[in-house]
């Protein structure tokens, strides 16, 4: 990732603090950015994360950027960079903390946006909801239903129970609306955005007719 005077405008150190309150992730400073994160993610092989891009933005200050960037989603939480890194930087744990600040502000994607509702409405986050898996399940000797909610409907309400003690429901519904907004937002810049588009592709093909 190379910064750029756009970028280096929004450099906030804010970001760094709130994630050292942790006593546990006061390391985070000492990552040297030597890649071996990157190196070893098996979520890097197969989708867009660089791990080490997550951490260095955090450093940085770049919150914006980096809070509201769909990379910041993809970690499978595996811990294998934490478990490979020569400075034992926790970075997984770092990657969770960012990823509360970003639902803190409103900034969970749309995705966790609905498995978080499904648990607020059953209670489960992988509902089973298809024969296969049921069948699956008792071709493996196990009983048709997990024992989870799914076995004990009555303890749904426990867990709503516990889902508006924590106002994680609340969190949800904040989420809901900010990516909302920033749809409406979105849609009403998207003229500008075409011009801006077209201004820099003009300007492109006359630098190529030099």
């Amino acid at each position: 990732m190379v910064l750029i005077k756009e970028q280096i405008k929004k450099i906030d150190k804010s970001i760094v603090e709130e994630v050292v309150e942790d006593e546990l992730l006061e390391r985070f400073k000492s990552c040297y950015q030597c890649g071996t994160c990157t190196g070893g993610c098996p979520s890097g092989r197969r989708a867009a994360i660089r791990t080490r891009d997550v951490i260095r933005q955090a450093l940085v200050g770049l919150d914006d950027d980096l809070l509201s960037s769909d990379l910041l989603w993809l970690c499978s939480t595996c811990y294998t960079c934490y478990e490979r890194c020569p400075r034992d930087v926790p970075t997984t744990d770092i990657i969770i903390k960012l990823r509360n600040i970003a639902s803190h502000r409103g900034l969970m994607k749309g995705p966790h946006l609905a498995v978080s509702k499904m648990l607020i409405e059953t209670g489960h986050g992988v509902p089973i909801n298809d024969e296969k898996w049921s069948n699956l399940r008792k071709s493996l000797k196990l009983t048709p239903l997990p024992p989870t909610v799914h076995s004990f409907p009555e303890a749904v309400k426990e867990v709503q129970t516990i889902i508006k003690e924590l106002k994680f429901d609340e969190l949800i519904a904040y989420g809901e609306e900010v990516k909302k907004k920033l749809a409406e937002e979105e849609k009403k810049r998207a003229p500008e955005r075409i011009e801006e588009l077209e201004a820099e592709l003009k300007q492109l093909k006359e630098e190529a007719g030099k």
